[in-house]
Protein backbone atom coordinates (compact mmCIF):
# COMPACT_ATOMS: atom_id res chain seq x y z
CA UNK A 1 0.00 0.00 0.00
CA UNK A 2 2.87 2.41 0.53
CA UNK A 3 4.50 1.64 -2.45
CA UNK A 4 1.30 2.71 -4.49
CA UNK A 5 1.06 5.64 -2.07
CA UNK A 6 4.36 6.96 -3.20
CA UNK A 7 3.44 6.67 -6.82
CA UNK A 8 2.65 9.92 -8.91
CA UNK A 9 -0.93 10.44 -9.39
CA UNK A 10 -0.40 9.31 -13.66
CA UNK A 11 0.73 6.68 -12.45
CA UNK A 12 -1.67 5.49 -10.38
CA UNK A 13 -4.40 6.50 -12.42
CA UNK A 14 -2.43 4.15 -15.55
CA UNK A 15 -2.49 1.30 -13.28
CA UNK A 16 -5.77 1.57 -12.32
CA UNK A 17 -6.87 1.08 -15.69
CA UNK A 18 -4.89 -1.39 -16.20
CA UNK A 19 -6.46 -3.45 -13.07
CA UNK A 20 -10.13 -3.04 -14.38
CA UNK A 21 -9.33 -4.14 -17.88
CA UNK A 22 -7.54 -7.51 -17.10
CA UNK A 23 -10.25 -7.90 -14.24
CA UNK A 24 -13.11 -7.34 -16.74
CA UNK A 25 -10.88 -9.49 -19.22
CA UNK A 26 -11.32 -12.72 -16.87
CA UNK A 27 -14.80 -11.93 -16.01
CA UNK A 28 -15.73 -12.40 -19.70
CA UNK A 29 -13.65 -15.11 -19.62
CA UNK A 30 -16.24 -17.03 -17.30
CA UNK A 31 -18.36 -19.57 -18.56
CA UNK A 32 -21.05 -17.76 -17.41
CA UNK A 33 -20.66 -14.59 -19.47
CA UNK A 34 -20.13 -17.22 -22.68
CA UNK A 35 -22.98 -18.23 -24.43
CA UNK A 36 -22.97 -22.14 -24.95
CA UNK A 37 -21.14 -23.23 -28.24
CA UNK A 38 -19.24 -19.90 -28.19
CA UNK A 39 -15.13 -20.71 -28.62
CA UNK A 40 -13.63 -17.04 -26.74
CA UNK A 41 -10.15 -17.29 -26.90
CA UNK A 42 -8.74 -14.92 -24.21
CA UNK A 43 -7.55 -11.93 -26.95
CA UNK A 44 -10.88 -11.61 -28.08
CA UNK A 45 -12.11 -10.69 -24.22
CA UNK A 46 -9.13 -8.75 -23.56
CA UNK A 47 -9.78 -6.80 -26.46
CA UNK A 48 -13.61 -6.35 -25.57
CA UNK A 49 -12.70 -5.22 -22.29
CA UNK A 50 -9.77 -2.82 -23.30
CA UNK A 51 -12.10 -1.57 -25.56
CA UNK A 52 -15.07 -1.09 -22.78
CA UNK A 53 -12.72 0.49 -20.34
CA UNK A 54 -11.25 3.08 -23.21
CA UNK A 55 -14.68 3.94 -24.47
CA UNK A 56 -13.87 3.06 -27.72
CA UNK A 57 -16.46 0.41 -29.24
CA UNK A 58 -14.37 -1.67 -31.43
CA UNK A 59 -15.22 -5.27 -31.14
CA UNK A 60 -13.39 -8.42 -31.96
CA UNK A 61 -16.28 -10.37 -31.51
CA UNK A 62 -20.23 -9.48 -31.59
CA UNK A 63 -21.61 -8.77 -28.23
CA UNK A 64 -24.91 -9.76 -28.23
CA UNK A 65 -23.77 -12.93 -30.38
CA UNK A 66 -20.84 -13.81 -28.06
CA UNK A 67 -21.85 -12.98 -24.47
CA UNK A 68 -24.58 -13.97 -22.17
CA UNK A 69 -26.92 -11.31 -20.25
CA UNK A 70 -24.60 -10.80 -17.50
CA UNK A 71 -21.72 -10.88 -20.15
CA UNK A 72 -23.26 -7.95 -21.33
CA UNK A 73 -24.14 -6.37 -18.11
CA UNK A 74 -20.28 -6.72 -17.56
CA UNK A 75 -19.35 -4.74 -20.41
CA UNK A 76 -21.89 -2.05 -19.64
CA UNK A 77 -20.17 -1.66 -16.46
CA UNK A 78 -16.57 -1.51 -17.72
CA UNK A 79 -17.97 1.22 -20.24
CA UNK A 80 -19.52 2.94 -16.94
CA UNK A 81 -16.33 2.79 -14.80
CA UNK A 82 -14.34 3.67 -18.26
CA UNK A 83 -16.50 6.76 -19.06
CA UNK A 84 -16.49 8.20 -15.38
CA UNK A 85 -12.86 7.49 -14.97
CA UNK A 86 -11.71 4.81 -12.56
CA UNK A 87 -10.82 7.02 -9.54
CA UNK A 88 -14.55 8.98 -10.26
CA UNK A 89 -15.56 5.69 -9.66
CA UNK A 90 -13.66 5.28 -6.48
CA UNK A 91 -14.08 8.57 -4.80
CA UNK A 92 -18.09 7.90 -5.58
CA UNK A 93 -17.96 5.20 -3.72
CA UNK A 94 -16.12 6.03 -0.77
CA UNK A 95 -18.74 8.87 -1.10
CA UNK A 96 -21.41 6.40 -0.46
CA UNK A 97 -19.59 4.98 2.15
CA UNK A 98 -19.74 7.39 4.46
CA UNK A 99 -15.82 8.03 4.09
CA UNK A 100 -13.24 11.35 3.85
CA UNK A 101 -11.71 12.01 0.46
CA UNK A 102 -8.28 12.19 1.67
CA UNK A 103 -5.57 14.41 -0.37
CA UNK A 104 -4.18 11.75 -2.36
CA UNK A 105 -7.43 10.96 -3.55
CA UNK A 106 -8.27 14.83 -4.36
CA UNK A 107 -4.78 14.94 -6.74
CA UNK A 108 -5.77 11.83 -8.48
CA UNK A 109 -9.29 13.62 -9.48
CA UNK A 110 -7.70 16.74 -10.17
CA UNK A 111 -5.23 15.06 -12.36
CA UNK A 112 -7.90 12.32 -14.26
CA UNK A 113 -10.48 15.43 -14.96
CA UNK A 114 -7.91 17.74 -16.01
CA UNK A 115 -8.66 20.62 -13.29
CA UNK A 116 -6.80 23.41 -12.40
CA UNK A 117 -6.75 23.13 -8.81
CA UNK A 118 -8.09 21.26 -6.32
CA UNK A 119 -11.22 23.29 -4.98
CA UNK A 120 -14.53 21.68 -4.31
CA UNK A 121 -13.53 18.29 -5.75
CA UNK A 122 -16.04 16.47 -4.01
CA UNK A 123 -18.99 18.66 -5.03
CA UNK A 124 -17.84 18.45 -8.78
CA UNK A 125 -17.52 14.36 -8.60
CA UNK A 126 -20.97 14.40 -7.07
CA UNK A 127 -22.24 16.30 -9.61
CA UNK A 128 -20.48 14.01 -12.66
CA UNK A 129 -22.45 11.34 -11.37
CA UNK A 130 -25.67 12.64 -10.75
CA UNK A 131 -25.04 14.45 -14.36
CA UNK A 132 -24.46 11.06 -15.65
CA UNK A 133 -27.55 9.32 -14.20
CA UNK A 134 -30.10 12.34 -15.65
CA UNK A 135 -28.91 12.23 -19.18
CA UNK A 136 -28.85 8.24 -19.08
CA UNK A 137 -31.93 7.74 -17.58
CA UNK A 138 -33.74 10.03 -20.13
CA UNK A 139 -31.48 8.40 -22.79
CA UNK A 140 -32.85 5.20 -21.82
CA UNK A 141 -36.60 6.15 -21.98
CA UNK A 142 -36.56 7.81 -25.48
CA UNK A 143 -34.19 4.35 -26.66
CA UNK A 144 -36.94 2.38 -25.25
CA UNK A 145 -39.65 3.73 -27.18
CA UNK A 146 -38.00 3.00 -30.07
CA UNK A 147 -36.49 -0.30 -29.24
CA UNK A 148 -39.95 -1.26 -27.71
CA UNK A 149 -41.26 -1.73 -31.21
CA UNK A 150 -39.16 -4.37 -31.92
CA UNK A 151 -38.44 -6.34 -29.09
CA UNK A 152 -40.41 -7.69 -26.33
CA UNK A 153 -40.70 -5.46 -22.68
CA UNK A 154 -37.99 -6.84 -20.87
CA UNK A 155 -35.32 -7.17 -23.63
CA UNK A 156 -36.11 -3.58 -25.01
CA UNK A 157 -35.35 -2.32 -21.30
CA UNK A 158 -32.13 -4.04 -21.53
CA UNK A 159 -30.95 -2.99 -25.26
CA UNK A 160 -32.15 0.80 -24.36
CA UNK A 161 -30.29 1.00 -20.55
CA UNK A 162 -26.91 -0.63 -22.51
CA UNK A 163 -27.58 1.50 -25.57
CA UNK A 164 -27.89 4.50 -23.52
CA UNK A 165 -24.67 3.96 -21.33
CA UNK A 166 -22.89 3.44 -24.27
CA UNK A 167 -24.10 6.67 -25.63
CA UNK A 168 -23.25 9.47 -23.43
CA UNK A 169 -19.76 7.42 -22.82
CA UNK A 170 -18.86 8.49 -26.28
CA UNK A 171 -18.57 3.98 -26.69
CA UNK A 172 -20.37 2.54 -30.24
CA UNK A 173 -20.96 -0.80 -28.27
CA UNK A 174 -24.62 -2.40 -29.24
CA UNK A 175 -26.50 -5.76 -28.09
CA UNK A 176 -28.73 -5.93 -31.20
CA UNK A 177 -26.34 -8.64 -32.82
CA UNK A 178 -25.28 -9.79 -36.46
CA UNK A 179 -22.33 -7.01 -36.21
CA UNK A 180 -25.16 -4.93 -37.52
CA UNK A 181 -24.30 -1.83 -35.01
CA UNK A 182 -27.51 0.93 -36.18
CA UNK A 183 -27.75 0.31 -39.25
CA UNK A 184 -31.38 -0.60 -39.22
CA UNK A 185 -32.38 2.28 -37.31
CA UNK A 186 -30.65 4.87 -40.40
CA UNK A 187 -34.23 6.50 -41.14
CA UNK A 188 -35.22 6.42 -37.16
CA UNK A 189 -35.28 10.18 -36.51
CA UNK A 190 -35.90 9.76 -32.55
CA UNK A 191 -33.01 7.19 -31.94
CA UNK A 192 -30.63 8.92 -34.17
CA UNK A 193 -31.18 12.41 -32.16
CA UNK A 194 -31.68 10.88 -29.15
CA UNK A 195 -28.21 8.92 -29.62
CA UNK A 196 -26.63 12.19 -31.03
CA UNK A 197 -27.72 14.13 -28.00
CA UNK A 198 -26.20 11.76 -25.40
CA UNK A 199 -22.75 11.42 -27.74
CA UNK A 200 -22.69 15.63 -27.54
CA UNK A 201 -23.32 16.26 -24.02
CA UNK A 202 -20.89 13.16 -23.38
CA UNK A 203 -18.37 14.51 -25.50
CA UNK A 204 -18.47 18.22 -23.98
CA UNK A 205 -17.70 17.63 -20.54
CA UNK A 206 -18.74 17.26 -17.11
CA UNK A 207 -17.35 20.46 -16.64
CA UNK A 208 -19.00 22.51 -19.76
CA UNK A 209 -21.92 20.60 -19.32
CA UNK A 210 -21.68 22.19 -15.47
CA UNK A 211 -21.22 25.43 -16.11
CA UNK A 212 -23.81 25.85 -19.07
CA UNK A 213 -26.41 24.86 -16.26
CA UNK A 214 -24.82 27.10 -13.58
CA UNK A 215 -24.53 30.10 -15.87
CA UNK A 216 -26.98 29.61 -18.55
CA UNK A 217 -25.72 32.43 -20.72
CA UNK A 218 -22.92 31.65 -23.27
CA UNK A 219 -21.72 35.16 -22.30
CA UNK A 220 -21.04 33.81 -18.65
CA UNK A 221 -19.56 31.16 -19.78
CA UNK A 222 -15.29 30.39 -19.05
CA UNK A 223 -13.05 30.77 -21.93
CA UNK A 224 -12.74 26.74 -22.15
CA UNK A 225 -16.76 26.63 -22.28
CA UNK A 226 -16.85 28.80 -25.14
CA UNK A 227 -13.67 27.12 -26.70
CA UNK A 228 -15.07 23.50 -26.28
CA UNK A 229 -18.65 24.51 -27.49
CA UNK A 230 -17.80 26.49 -30.77
CA UNK A 231 -15.24 24.38 -31.91
CA UNK A 232 -17.80 21.26 -31.25
CA UNK A 233 -20.45 23.38 -33.11
CA UNK A 234 -18.08 23.76 -36.08
CA UNK A 235 -16.79 20.22 -36.70
CA UNK A 236 -20.39 19.02 -36.31
CA UNK A 237 -21.30 21.52 -39.21
CA UNK A 238 -18.10 21.18 -41.63
CA UNK A 239 -18.05 17.27 -41.11
CA UNK A 240 -22.03 16.59 -41.87
CA UNK A 241 -21.52 19.12 -44.91
CA UNK A 242 -18.36 17.19 -46.31
CA UNK A 243 -20.12 13.80 -45.28
CA UNK A 244 -23.17 14.84 -47.14
CA UNK A 245 -21.21 15.83 -50.18
CA UNK A 246 -18.53 13.08 -50.51
CA UNK A 247 -21.22 9.72 -49.36
CA UNK A 248 -24.51 8.87 -51.26
CA UNK A 249 -26.34 9.18 -48.19
CA UNK A 250 -29.27 11.59 -46.21
CA UNK A 251 -28.92 14.71 -44.23
CA UNK A 252 -29.86 12.48 -41.33
CA UNK A 253 -26.87 10.00 -41.83
CA UNK A 254 -24.37 12.53 -42.30
CA UNK A 255 -25.63 14.30 -39.30
CA UNK A 256 -25.01 11.32 -37.02
CA UNK A 257 -22.06 10.28 -38.68
CA UNK A 258 -19.83 13.59 -38.42
CA UNK A 259 -21.31 12.98 -34.46
CA UNK A 260 -20.70 9.41 -33.57
CA UNK A 261 -17.22 10.15 -35.46
CA UNK A 262 -16.24 12.36 -33.23
CA UNK A 263 -15.81 9.42 -30.67
CA UNK A 264 -18.53 7.72 -30.07
CA UNK A 265 -18.28 5.03 -32.76
CA UNK A 266 -22.08 3.82 -33.56
CA UNK A 267 -22.98 3.71 -37.25
CA UNK A 268 -25.90 3.79 -39.28
CA UNK A 269 -24.44 3.26 -42.80
CA UNK A 270 -21.53 1.36 -42.86
CA UNK A 271 -18.17 2.38 -43.42
CA UNK A 272 -16.74 -0.16 -45.84
CA UNK A 273 -19.17 1.44 -48.53
CA UNK A 274 -17.64 4.78 -48.14
CA UNK A 275 -15.30 6.87 -50.45
CA UNK A 276 -11.56 7.18 -49.88
CA UNK A 277 -12.75 11.12 -49.23
CA UNK A 278 -15.05 10.48 -46.73
CA UNK A 279 -13.19 8.02 -44.67
CA UNK A 280 -10.65 10.73 -44.56
CA UNK A 281 -13.26 13.37 -43.09
CA UNK A 282 -14.16 10.36 -40.70
CA UNK A 283 -10.83 10.09 -39.47
CA UNK A 284 -9.76 13.72 -39.05
CA UNK A 285 -12.47 14.07 -36.97
CA UNK A 286 -11.79 10.95 -35.11
CA UNK A 287 -8.16 12.40 -34.26
CA UNK A 288 -9.57 15.86 -33.40
CA UNK A 289 -11.97 13.48 -30.81
CA UNK A 290 -14.22 15.29 -27.86
CA UNK A 291 -13.33 17.75 -25.16
CA UNK A 292 -11.29 17.56 -21.72
CA UNK A 293 -13.03 15.99 -18.81
CA UNK A 294 -15.62 14.09 -21.21
CA UNK A 295 -16.05 10.68 -22.03
CA UNK A 296 -14.42 10.83 -25.33
CA UNK A 297 -10.81 10.80 -26.73
CA UNK A 298 -8.59 12.28 -29.28
CA UNK A 299 -6.58 15.30 -29.15
CA UNK A 300 -9.86 17.08 -27.92
CA UNK A 301 -11.79 20.27 -29.20
CA UNK A 302 -9.70 23.09 -26.81
CA UNK A 303 -6.28 21.66 -28.32
CA UNK A 304 -7.62 22.44 -32.12
CA UNK A 305 -9.08 25.52 -30.79
CA UNK A 306 -6.11 26.76 -29.07
CA UNK A 307 -3.55 25.57 -31.73
CA UNK A 308 -5.32 27.45 -34.25
CA UNK A 309 -5.93 31.21 -32.63
CA UNK A 310 -2.54 31.15 -31.82
CA UNK A 311 -1.52 29.89 -35.69
CA UNK A 312 -3.60 33.02 -36.50
CA UNK A 313 -2.06 35.52 -33.61
CA UNK A 314 1.40 34.42 -35.34
CA UNK A 315 -0.09 35.14 -38.91
CA UNK A 316 -1.50 38.12 -38.05
CA UNK A 317 1.34 39.53 -35.38
CA UNK A 318 -1.36 40.09 -32.54
CA UNK A 319 -1.46 38.05 -29.59
CA UNK A 320 -3.31 34.94 -29.65
CA UNK A 321 -6.63 35.68 -27.61
CA UNK A 322 -9.90 34.44 -27.90
CA UNK A 323 -13.60 36.04 -26.60
CA UNK A 324 -12.00 38.71 -24.53
CA UNK A 325 -9.01 36.35 -23.13
CA UNK A 326 -5.63 36.13 -23.85
CA UNK A 327 -4.81 32.53 -24.70
CA UNK A 328 -1.81 31.34 -22.38
CA UNK A 329 1.44 30.29 -24.40
CA UNK A 330 1.48 27.52 -21.62
CA UNK A 331 -1.86 26.39 -23.01
CA UNK A 332 -0.17 26.58 -26.93
CA UNK A 333 3.14 24.78 -25.61
CA UNK A 334 0.68 21.91 -23.96
CA UNK A 335 -1.79 21.57 -27.50
CA UNK A 336 1.60 21.22 -29.61
CA UNK A 337 3.09 19.13 -27.45
CA UNK A 338 -0.37 16.32 -27.10
CA UNK A 339 -0.89 17.06 -30.67
CA UNK A 340 3.29 16.02 -31.99
CA UNK A 341 3.01 12.72 -29.48
CA UNK A 342 -0.67 11.52 -30.69
CA UNK A 343 0.30 12.09 -34.43
CA UNK A 344 3.45 9.83 -33.54
CA UNK A 345 1.18 7.22 -31.73
CA UNK A 346 -0.90 7.21 -34.49
CA UNK A 347 1.93 6.91 -37.37
CA UNK A 348 3.81 4.82 -35.60
CA UNK A 349 0.13 2.35 -35.17
CA UNK A 350 -0.35 2.45 -38.46
CA UNK A 351 3.35 1.95 -39.85
CA UNK A 352 3.07 -1.97 -37.73
CA UNK A 353 -0.02 -2.35 -38.42
CA UNK A 354 0.37 -2.22 -42.50
CA UNK A 355 3.82 -4.74 -41.50
CA UNK A 356 1.30 -6.91 -39.40
CA UNK A 357 -1.58 -7.34 -42.03
CA UNK A 358 0.31 -6.59 -45.70
CA UNK A 359 -3.21 -7.36 -47.01
CA UNK A 360 -5.56 -4.88 -46.35
CA UNK A 361 -5.62 -1.40 -47.87
CA UNK A 362 -4.01 1.65 -46.22
CA UNK A 363 -7.24 3.60 -45.70
CA UNK A 364 -8.98 0.84 -43.61
CA UNK A 365 -5.96 0.47 -41.32
CA UNK A 366 -5.39 4.61 -41.16
CA UNK A 367 -8.97 4.14 -39.89
CA UNK A 368 -9.05 1.68 -37.68
CA UNK A 369 -5.75 2.47 -35.99
CA UNK A 370 -7.37 6.15 -36.17
CA UNK A 371 -10.36 4.89 -34.13
CA UNK A 372 -8.33 3.23 -31.46
CA UNK A 373 -6.60 5.95 -30.76
CA UNK A 374 -9.27 8.33 -30.58
CA UNK A 375 -11.59 5.73 -28.46
CA UNK A 376 -14.02 6.33 -31.41
CA UNK A 377 -15.09 2.20 -32.51
CA UNK A 378 -15.55 3.17 -36.20
CA UNK A 379 -14.20 0.30 -38.66
CA UNK A 380 -14.68 -0.51 -42.22
CA UNK A 381 -15.11 -4.71 -40.65
CA UNK A 382 -11.69 -5.61 -40.61
CA UNK A 383 -11.22 -5.45 -36.63
CA UNK A 384 -12.79 -9.47 -36.10
CA UNK A 385 -10.44 -10.78 -38.56
CA UNK A 386 -7.09 -8.97 -37.46
CA UNK A 387 -4.41 -11.55 -36.11
CA UNK A 388 -3.95 -11.87 -32.77
CA UNK A 389 -0.78 -9.74 -32.66
CA UNK A 390 -2.57 -6.63 -34.67
CA UNK A 391 -5.87 -6.82 -31.71
CA UNK A 392 -2.77 -6.52 -29.43
CA UNK A 393 -1.30 -3.40 -31.08
CA UNK A 394 -4.93 -2.15 -31.00
CA UNK A 395 -5.21 -2.62 -27.59
CA UNK A 396 -2.06 -1.05 -26.79
CA UNK A 397 -3.08 2.03 -28.84
CA UNK A 398 -6.59 2.16 -26.83
CA UNK A 399 -4.73 2.17 -23.93
CA UNK A 400 -2.65 4.96 -24.80
CA UNK A 401 -5.58 6.76 -26.67
CA UNK A 402 -7.64 6.46 -23.59
CA UNK A 403 -5.36 7.96 -21.08
CA UNK A 404 -3.90 9.98 -23.43
CA UNK A 405 -0.30 10.57 -24.66
CA UNK A 406 1.04 13.03 -22.33
CA UNK A 407 0.03 11.49 -19.46
CA UNK A 408 1.86 7.70 -20.83
CA UNK A 409 4.78 10.28 -20.89
CA UNK A 410 4.47 11.98 -17.40
CA UNK A 411 4.32 8.05 -15.60
CA UNK A 412 8.47 8.18 -16.20
CA UNK A 413 9.01 11.26 -14.39
CA UNK A 414 10.18 10.36 -11.23
CA UNK A 415 10.82 13.45 -9.78
CA UNK A 416 10.51 17.13 -9.84
CA UNK A 417 12.94 18.95 -12.29
CA UNK A 418 16.27 19.80 -10.98
CA UNK A 419 17.92 21.04 -14.18
CA UNK A 420 20.38 23.65 -14.38
CA UNK A 421 18.98 26.64 -16.77
CA UNK A 422 21.00 27.07 -19.95
CA UNK A 423 21.53 30.07 -21.96
CA UNK A 424 19.40 30.31 -24.88
CA UNK A 425 20.54 29.54 -28.42
CA UNK A 426 18.92 30.41 -31.21
CA UNK A 427 17.61 27.87 -34.44
CA UNK A 428 16.19 28.47 -37.55
CA UNK A 429 12.37 27.04 -38.05
CA UNK A 430 10.56 26.53 -41.01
Amino acid sequence: MKSIEKQTPARIIALGFMAVILTGSFLLMLPVCVKPGVNLHYVDALFTSTSAVCVTGLIAVDTADTYTALGQAIVAFLIQVGGLGVTSVGVGVILALGRRVNLKERLLIKEAMNLDSGKGIVCIVKNVLKTTLCFEGAGAVLSYLVFSRDYPPLKALGISLFHSVAAFNNSGFDILGGLQNLTGYKDNILLNLTTSGLIIFGGLGFLVIMDIAGKRSFKKLCLHSKAVIVTTLILLAVGTVLLRLTEDITWLGAFFTSVSARTAGFTTFPLSDFTTAGLLTVTVLMFIGASPGSTGGGIKTSTLFTLFHTIKGAATNTQPHAFHYKIPQEAFYKAAIVTALSSLVVISGILCMCVLEPGLPFEDIMLEITSAFGTVGLSTGITPGLSPLSKLLEVLIMYIGRLGPLTIVTIWIFKPDTSVSFPEGSISIG
